[in-house]
C-alpha cells in the first residue's frame, strides 16, 4: 500500500507539472497572438492610411472580377463610398465603352503575368473620368493568380502637365534663340571700330575723287565754253595749255578707275556684313567653310586691340552642310576668345604683339573638320571642365557674357557634332566637325 501511495504522489506531481507546462505555454501563445494582433492592426492603420492618401485611383480586384478595396480617391471621383464599392462587379465602375478594353487588359495580365497600360474611364459624378490605367497581377502565397491591382492617374492631369511642359519648352527655345542672336549682335557690336575703320578708306577715297571729278568738269566746261563761242584754233590752244586739259584728262580717267575700285569695295564689305549677319536660320545648306570662316575671323580682328596674326591652313576650299550664319557665329565667338586671350597677354598701354591664331581646315570619313588656335595663355586644367557652362567666364565685368561658348557647343550640336577643347596643346584648341556636302564627299 505505501508503494502504491508513492506512486499515486509522483502520478499527481506529473499531472500538476504538465498542467504547468500547458497553462506556460498558453501564456506564451496569449502573448504571441496579442503581438500579432497589435501588429495586424498597425499594418491596418498603415494600409488605410495608404488607401486614404493616394492620389491616383487604386483599386484591389479578386480573381472574381469584383471590388475588394479601393482608394479614397476612387470614392471622390465616383462618389461613392468605400462600403458601396466593396463587392461590386468591377465593370460598374467604368464606363460601357471601356468595359471590352478592360476584359481584354485583365485576361492579357492573367496570362502573361506583366503589368498592362490602357485608357479606360470611371463612372465619375457629373462626366466620366479618364485614367492611365496600369492593370498588374496580384499573386497569393503560392503564387497563383488572386486577382489585380489597378492603379491610374486622371489623364486631364497628365495632359495639363504636358500642356505646361511643351509651352516650358517653347519658351525655352524662344529664349535660346534670343541668345544667340543678342549673343551674335554683341560681337557684331564688337567690330564696329573695325568696319568703320574698312569703310571710311574706300569712302574717303571716292569723295577725294569726286571733288576732283569736279575740279576737271569745271575746266571742261569752260574750254567748251570758249569752242561755243567761236574762239580760234589758237585761242584755244592756248586754253588749253593754260588749264592743263591734257594731264586733267589723264587724272580723270585714273580717278573714275579709282572711284569704282572704291565703290567696289564698300558693295563688298556691305556684302560681307549681310552675310555676317544673317541668322543662319531655315534649312542646312551646302556652303564653302573656308570662305565662310575668312570672312568671320577677319572682321574679328579688324575689331581686335591686340595686333594678331591670322593663319588659314589646310584646305583652301572646303564644301560642308549646315547653316552658313551659325558657323560663322561659332568661329567668330572662338577668334574673339583667341584675340582677347592673346590681348589678356599685354597690358592697356602696351598690347600684345607677337600672338597669332592658326584656323586649320581638313576633311577625313565624310567630315569636314575645323581646328581654331591660338598661342596665348591657354585655359588651365582647373577650370577647363567649365568653360561650357552658361555665363561662366574669366573675363572682367563688363567684357564678357559667358555665353559665346556655351551658345557656340548648342550650335555645333544642333549640327549633329560636339564642340571640344583638344587638351596637350600650347596655347587654347578648340575643334567640331561639320558633314561634308554630297559633291565633296564623293
Amino acid at each position: 500500500m505505501a508503494g502504491a501511495g508513492a506512486s499515486g504522489d509522483a502520478a499527481w506531481r506529473d499531472v500538476l507539472d504538465a498542467v504547468d507546462r500547458t497553462y506556460a505555454d498558453l501564456v506564451s501563445h496569449h502573448e504571441q497572438l496579442e503581438r500579432q494582433n497589435h501588429e495586424l492592426e498597425a499594418l491596418r492603420s498603415f494600409h488605410a492610411s495608404v488607401l486614404a492618401s493616394v492620389s491616383d485611383a487604386l483599386v484591389v480586384v479578386s480573381r472574381q472580377g469584383t471590388v475588394v478595396e479601393c482608394s479614397a480617391s476612387v470614392t471622390d471621383l465616383t462618389g461613392r463610398d468605400a462600403g458601396e464599392i466593396a463587392g461590386l462587379p468591377l465593370a460598374d465602375l467604368f464606363t460601357a465603352t471601356d468595359i471590352v478594353r478592360l476584359d481584354t487588359a485583365l485576361a492579357e495580365v492573367a496570362a502573361s503575368g506583366q503589368p498592362v497600360t490602357i485608357e479606360a474611364a470611371l463612372e465619375a459624378r457629373g462626366q466620366p473620368a479618364p485614367l492611365d490605367l496600369s492593370v498588374a497581377p496580384r499573386f497569393d502565397e503560392r503564387h497563383r493568380l488572386a486577382g489585380w491591382v489597378l492603379s491610374g492617374r486622371p489623364l486631364g492631369e497628365l495632359r495639363r502637365a504636358n500642356a505646361r511642359l511643351e509651352a516650358s519648352l517653347a519658351e525655352l527655345k524662344s529664349a535660346q534663340t534670343m541668345l544667340v542672336r543678342n549673343e551674335k549682335l554683341a560681337s557684331l557690336g564688337r567690330l564696329l571700330a573695325g568696319v568703320a575703320h574698312e569703310l571710311n578708306n574706300p569712302i574717303s577715297f571716292v569723295y577725294a575723287n569726286a571733288h576732283a571729278m569736279a575740279r576737271y568738269a569745271g575746266k571742261l566746261e569752260t574750254y567748251f565754253g570758249r569752242v561755243q563761242a567761236g574762239a580760234s584754233r589758237a585761242e584755244l590752244s592756248a586754253l588749253r595749255g593754260e588749264l592743263r586739259l591734257e594731264r586733267d584728262m589723264r587724272n580723270l580717267r585714273e580717278a573714275v578707275e579709282g572711284t569704282s575700285e572704291g565703290a567696289a569695295r564698300v558693295r563688298d564689305i556691305v556684302e560681307d556684313l549681310r552675310r555676317l549677319s544673317s541668322d543662319g536660320s531655315g534649312e542646312m545648306v551646302a556652303f564653302d567653310l573656308a570662305e565662310a570662316v575668312q570672312i568671320a575671323a577677319h572682321w574679328v580682328l579688324r575689331g581686335s586691340r591686340a595686333h594678331v596674326a591670322l593663319r588659314l591652313e589646310g584646305l583652301p576650299r572646303l564644301m560642308v552642310r549646315g547653316r552658313p550664319g551659325h558657323i560663322q557665329q561659332v568661329v567668330m565667338n572662338l577668334v574673339q576668345n583667341a584675340a582677347d586671350a592673346i590681348a589678356g597677354a599685354g597690358t592697356d598701354t602696351a598690347p600684345a604683339t607677337d600672338g597669332a591664331i592658326t584656323v586649320t581646315l581638313s576633311a577625313t570619313g565624310g567630315m569636314g573638320r575645323i581646328e581654331v588656335a591660338d598661342t596665348g595663355p591657354g585655359i588651365p586644367p582647373a577650370i577647363a571642365a567649365e568653360i561650357f557652362d552658361p555665363f561662366f567666364t574669366t573675363k572682367e565685368v563688363g567684357q564678357g557674357t559667358g555665353l559665346g561658348l556655351s551658345i557656340s557647343a548648342k550650335i555645333v550640336e544642333e549640327h549633329g557634332s560636339h564642340l571640344e577643347l583638344v587638351p596637350g596643346t600650347p596655347g587654347a584648341r578648340f575643334r567640331f566637325e561639320l558633314p561634308l556636302a554630297q559633291e565633296e564627299a564623293r
